[in-house]
């Protein structure tokens, strides 16, 4: 019997595998796997999604009007070029589907978010993955990859898994090479931990130049994951394509409360910034005295490589945390197969991951 066929290559994607949550047999579990923020969510947002529940009966605003202005004011940007999703990864895809066609291709790192790839691959374009230098995005690499079909450079900053970031200066200097129709796509997941005077989000570039977007997500240092909040900040010719095939009610009322309660509660933003600097710093020193290399981190998680050994290796570390309570992110699929990505997890989780370290590498 016939049945509907897919479009060619949509069966050779591989899904997105998130991070592990559970570990049977443990008493405790400790979930260091998935970025989350490690104080939760904000209270002020708690509360706002809270009050959310009394109207779940009624359509959310379609425009995302009070959120986007709550953006705006937050981050002095123009409200109308900020575009509102279910989280940053529909941004992403939205830019994908509205700018890629089949025989393009699409330009990221070798060790950069897979959700990029994913979205190439779904649009029947190629996927080319520009070579890092320390683990680091290489301009010339990725310029080196370009050609006539490349419609989207992705660049994220900081990087996830690698926790490495990209100069402003770099940026820009990748945007001042790449010819004007192709679309600069800057992942700025992790913006709000960073504080190094070389940085910058990209929104200044977003008004500076027609072709690059920043994208920016509500589910790492605001805590609400569960929500699925992002967002674009765009040129007004870019939103208004977005507006056009995003859903008319992409994002739930509850995730538009909760977000704009967020934004408002600057008192736990801070705490959550100086408690991921400051546990960050902390795992930092103790993986070193244990003899464990690691990237330097400006996330809320490290990228940790594991000897070349049985019972040492990173898959054998991996299955001994696991069994003792503690989840980690494997790196296979990102072809760092040595490593495993850590995130900043609360006190009780972070002593819990070195104190079983000790027992393998002391």
């Amino acid at each position: 019997m016939a049945a509907p066929t897919p479009r060619p290559g949509i069966l050779d994607i591989k899904p997105y595998v998130a991070g592990g949550s559970s570990a049977p047999g443990a008493a405790k579990v400790y979930k260091l796997s998935s970025n989350e923020s490690a104080l939760g969510a904000s209270p002020k947002a708690i509360e706002a999604y809270k009050v959310a529940s009394e109207t779940l009966h009624l359509y959310p605003d379609g425009s995302a009007h009070a959120l986007r202005e709550k953006i705006a004011e937050t981050f002095r940007l123009d409200a109308n070029n900020i575009v509102c999703g279910s989280g940053s990864d529909e941004i992403l895809q939205l830019l994908t589907k509205a700018y890629v066609g089949e025989g393009d291709n699409i330009i990221q790192t070798e060790h950069g978010f897979l959700v990029y790839a994913l979205a190439a691959k779904s649009c029947g374009a190629e996927p080319r993955f520009a070579k890092e230098k320390h683990l680091a995005t290489d301009v010339d690499a990725i310029l080196e990859l370009v050609d006539d079909r490349t419609r989207i450079v992705f660049v994220a900053n900081p990087n996830n898994p690698t926790g490495t970031y990209v100069p402003d200066s770099a940026l820009r200097r990748l945007r001042e090479e790449l010819r004007d129709d192709i679309l600069l796509v800057i992942d700025a997941a992790y913006a709000e931990y960073m504080d190094e005077p070389d940085y910058d989000s990209g929104a200044a570039m977003v008004e500076d130049f027609n072709n690059v977007v920043m994208t920016r997500t509500f589910s790492k240092i605001y805590g609400l994951g569960g929500m699925r909040l992002g967002w674009g900040y765009c040129p007004a010719t870019i939103a208004d394509v977005l507006n056009r095939i995003r859903g008319p009610f992409n994002v739930n009322t509850a995730a538009l409360a909760a977000g704009a309660a967020a934004l408002d509660d600057k008192e736990f933003l801070s705490k959550n910034r100086n408690f991921n600097r400051e546990e960050r710093d902390w795992l930092a020193q103790q993986l070193d005295g244990l003899g464990l290399d690691f990237v330097p981190s400006f996330g809320n998680f490290i990228l940790v490589k594991f000897p070349d050994a049985p019972g040492l290796n990173a898959d054998d570390i991996q299955a001994y945390l696991k069994s003792e309570g503690v989840i980690v992110r494997e790196m296979g699929p990102y072809k760092l197969g040595e490593y495993l990505r850590i995130s900043i997890g609360d006190k009780e989780g972070n002593r819990k991951l070195i104190e079983l370290l000790e027992k393998k590498f002391r």
